[in-house]
Parts: C-alpha cells; structure tokens; sequence
C-alpha cells in the first residue's frame, strides 16, 4: 500500500499568502532604509517561494521520493524564513509537521510539531531576557503553538479519511471477489442440475437405443424419441435460464416443474410425483433448492441406482417443506453419500436456505431415501443475516 498523500491546496495557499505577505511589506518599504539590501533579500525570499511551488510540483510527480523532497521543504522554508522581512513566513514551519505525518507517521510528525516550539522558546530565553513580559512575544509562541496543532490535526483527519477509503476500496474488491465466487459455484450446480440432468437421460436413452437396435427395434426407436425429447427439454431449460438471467422471466410453480420432471425419460424408471401444500410463502430460492434436490435425486436413480421406480412426495407446511425420494434401486454405502459433486451441491444449495439433507442408503439392494427440510421464509432471513 502507497504513502498517503497530503492534501493538495494546503501548502500552495500557504505560499501564495507568504509571497504576497512579502511582497507588500518590500513594497511599503525596507525596515532598515537601504533599498539595495532589501532588493536583494525581496528577490531571495521570491526565489525561495518559486522554489517551494517547483518542489510541491515535483512531489506529486515522485511521491515515492520523500525524504529528498522533505529536506529540500524544510531547507527553503528556512530560507524563506531568513530572507522575509514581514515575518509573516513563519506560518510554513506548521507544513514541515504536517508534510511529514503523510510521509514518515504521527510520531515524527508529533516530534518535529514539539521541536518548533521548543526550538522557539530556547531562542527567546538566550537571546531576550524578560521576554514573556513582552505581549508579543508570548502571541508568537501561542499562535506558533496553535497552528501546529492544527495542521497535525488536519493531517490526522486525512490520514483517517485515506486509510478508511483504502480499507473500504479493499473491502469492495474482496465482496466482488465472494461474489464471483457465489455466482460460480451457482452456475456450476445449475448446470449440473438442469443440463447434467437431461444429459444423464440422453446418455441411458442413447445406450438402450445402441443395445435393442437389433433385438427390439421399436423399443430402440421409442428410445431416441425419449432422447431427442431430452435434447429439447436441454434447450429449453437453456433459454429459460437465459431469459431469467436477462429479464427475470417467471417460473413455474414447483408442482409443474416436479410433474415435468416425472414425465422426462419416462421409460426407466417411473417417477411419481405427488406434492401437497400450499407454495404461498415459500421464496424462489426455497422452492428451487427443492426442484434441484428431487431433479438430483431423480438423476442419480436414474443413473446409478438401476431404480425401476421412484417416489417423489413433497409437503409444503405451514412452518417448513419436506421433500422425500426414494427408490428401488441398488443403493450405495452411506459413508460415501457426499461424494460426487450432484450431493455436494445438493447439499450446498439446500444449506443457503437453512435447510438440511439426510441420504439414508444401503447396498445390496436396499433402495435410497433423500429427505430435505426447508424452513419458510428461511430465504429472507439469511438475506437479512
């Protein structure tokens, strides 16, 4: 992370009332009645102040350079100092603090805001005996006193400001970075469960149309109708999902959607669908995760399980929905039900919603059963948590 960066209009102000300061008090006349000595002190100290625009010009140019550029600051403000005979340059000691908490921190700059005063107060002492009896002298020391405060101030405010805008600028890059993430990993199981899903279907349809295309040609013709038929559900639920991405085109309810799913490869197995309940205060993202988690379910018996039948039974209550898929099917070990990438997002997207996911299975011909839970209205409160 980059040094912070004073701001701009301070010390350009500061110069431009010094050299104007300056300038008057030579116009009005020299203190000491010699022209010649003024002339060439009123063109040092107007040297002096173009020089101090060239370094502020050069350090938002090199920023990186800060050590040379705070020297170089504090030795022409000395020589500003040294060459103004109004006195009005000795506000640009409150820039050498003030330049220095953007460059170096508060401690030096805290340092070098005690080291003025102190350095003042030291040449009062040596140089004019009985000086705190002279008004004067006392309104130098406090008003010196007060700007520096001041200006460490206004340095501290924008330091705060700064790091407060790069640790939100951060903050904002990291929530786009999750947000990415989430967006991926939604793709991926939608994908998954709408496009592996009638990918799954072609592929057993494709595969019985090969094995029965000499034993039963029917049955191998009946077989690729299913998976031309796959191939249009495929379609569709593309440009479904591209017209919800553009224009948030409606769904349909989730007992369509189940029935759709039921009739889909209806060759092997058979799927029966019954759902129960009313839909009304169930979210979208509550009654997807529910259609995914049946497609999924389905898919597997499907693909994996050899199920000649599977039950599909779903009850929409009043406090939470519950979703039950069994088949009859071979089964699989239960200490392997979270592999494969269809459970593991499965579970996934029932979890976004508070939901949870119970696999009970066996092998040897014991069937599945997937059972989900979805709490209603468990949507909105997670967007609010």
């Amino acid at each position: 992370m980059g040094a912070y960066v004073p701001v701009r209009w301070v010390a350009p102000l500061l110069y431009g009332v010094v050299l104007a300061g300056g300038l008057y008090s030579a116009a009005v006349g020299p203190e000491d009645g010699r022209p010649g000595a003024a002339g060439w002190r009123t063109a040092g100290f107007a040297v002096a102040i173009g020089a101090l625009f060239v370094l502020e010009a050069a350090g938002r140019r090199r920023a990186a350079a800060r050590v040379p550029l705070f020297v170089g600051r504090c030795v022409l403000v000395g020589a500003v100092v040294l060459l103004d005979a109004s006195g009005l340059s000795q506000v640009l000691f409150v820039l050498v603090p003030f330049t220095a908490y953007f460059a170096f921190g508060r401690t030096a700059a805290l340092a070098l805001a005690a080291l003025f005063p102190a350095g003042l107060l030291t040449a009062y002492v040596l140089t004019a005996p009985g000086w705190y009896r002279r008004q004067e002298r006392v309104a130098d020391l406090l008003m010196l006193s007060v700007g520096l405060v001041l200006a460490v101030s206004m340095a501290a405010v924008a330091v705060g400001e700064q790091r407060a805008r790069r640790e939100v600028e951060a903050y904002a890059a990291r929530v786009a970075e999750l947000s990415a993430a989430t967006e991926r990993n939604r793709l991926a199981r939608d994908i998954h469960d709408s496009l592996g899903h009638h990918l799954t279907a072609m592929s057993v349809q494709l595969e019985m149309a090969a094995d029965f295309q000499d034993l039963d040609p029917d049955a191998a013709r009946r077989a690729l109708e299913e998976a031309r038929r796959s191939v249009r559900l495929a379609l569709g639920d593309v440009r479904q999902s591209v017209r919800a991405l553009r224009d948030g085109a409606a769904r349909p309810t989730l007992a369509v959607a189940l029935a759709a799913l039921a009739r889909d490869g209806a060759a092997r197995p058979r799927v029966t669908v019954e759902v129960s309940g009313d839909e009304q205060g169930y979210g979208e993202a509550e009654l997807t995760a529910l259609y995914r988690a049946a497609q999924e379910a389905v898919t597997n018996a499907r693909r994996h399980a050899g199920a000649s039948r599977v039950t599909v039974v779903v009850r929409l209550a009043e406090g939470a929905a519950r979703l039950e898929v069994t088949d009859d099917g071979c089964g699989f070990p239960s200490q392997d039900d979270s592999a494969g990438f269809g459970l593991l997002g499965m579970r996934e997207r029932v979890h976004l919603v508070a939901g949870s996911v119970d696999v009970d299975s066996g092998p040897g011909g014991a069937g599945t059963r997937v059972t989900v839970t979805v709490p209603r209205g468990a949507a909105k409160g997670a967007a609010r948590t």
